[in-house]
């Protein structure tokens, strides 16, 4: 099937729908077979939904078949928690798995962060600035350093250090505050600290950004060994957390050149450019539904 992309705007008789009321999204992967497009779609039309955005995508190499499907509310016949039961007597006999999200609800993000700064500003500053659509109740860090900017955007700070010997009771301590503040999607901003397996499993909802344009220069100093390897390009990329370091789904990268001019500071200034750049569009791609994980790979419609 490849890739459709729809993006539909349409009228009902009625008169003209109001686009900018909140929608309904169902992110759907299950093996592919004719007619999935439809069954799908009719679902929505059947109930009275108008669709505006549906892009699927067919993986021929494992034969599953992904689709992103939003539509309007007003309108739609049955009532939000009615909605989820209704689509399962649709998923479950074409082997699916799915979610369902609504465009107005308000993820909570921590962002965790241990002595860098940048890509925590940038963060902050985007969500003050309604570019990402989420709260910020939480940053969790295992240093002190950065406590003055959780203070300057009135936002509650836990300080955990970690070490050898207490990492399991360091990450007991994290996921109480996640389960304490709600927590959605935790965001590793420069947190140089390798999340155990056992955390992975309890929160796999857990973006971190990594300094390379991965799977090159997966691990610890990346410019170093990027300058010593004399590359023309530098890069970046926000991938899921998964126990294998710097392994995850990737959901963004992004590349800027380098030349035989450049040092390492020049490798460093210009790679925390694009961090910050990659790290706010993985997190808006993921706030937005966007992103749909199989196996250790993503299709992002955006």
């Amino acid at each position: 099937m490849g890739n459709i992309y729809y993006n539909i705007n349409t009228n009902h008789a009625m008169g003209e729908i109001n686009m900018n009321g909140p929608t309904g999204i169902l992110l759907v992967s299950c093996p592919d077979r004719q007619g999935l497009v439809a069954k799908i779609a009719n679902f929505i039309y059947a109930n009275g939904g108008n669709i505006i955005h549906a892009d699927h995508h067919t993986d021929f190499t494992t034969e599953l078949f992904l689709t992103r499907i939003e539509w309007q509310l007003a309108g739609f016949n049955l009532p939000r928690e009615v909605i989820s039961p209704a689509f399962e007597a649709i998923a479950k006999p074409l082997e699916a798995k799915w979610q369902l999200h609504f465009s107005d609800s308000t993820p909570r993000i921590a962002i965790w962060v241990t002595k860098q700064n940048h890509c925590l500003l940038d963060l902050l500053w985007r969500q003050q600035a309604g570019e990402i659509k989420a709260k910020i109740p939480l940053i969790i860090s295992n240093h002190k350093d950065l406590k003055p900017i959780a203070d300057q955007f009135a936002i509650d700070f836990h300080h955990i250090p970690i070490t050898t010997e207490n990492k399991n009771q360091g990450e007991e301590q994290q996921l109480a505050l996640l389960k304490q503040y709600d927590i959605d999607l935790v965001v590793l901003a420069k947190y140089m600290q390798i999340l155990s397996p056992e955390f992975i499993a309890q929160f796999p909802q857990t973006l971190n950004i990594h300094h390379s344009f991965l799977p090159a220069f997966a691990g610890s100093k990346p410019y170093h060994r990027a300058y010593e390897r004399g590359v023309k390009i530098i890069g970046a990329t926000a991938h899921y957390v998964t126990p294998e370091l710097d392994a995850g789904p990737i959901v963004a990268q992004e590349v800027v050149q380098v030349s035989h001019r450049d040092t390492i500071a020049d490798f460093i200034r210009k790679g925390k450019d694009l961090e910050r750049l990659v790290l706010a569009r993985a997190v808006r791609l993921h706030l937005q539904n966007r992103v749909l994980v199989y196996g250790n790979r993503t299709v992002v419609f955006a």
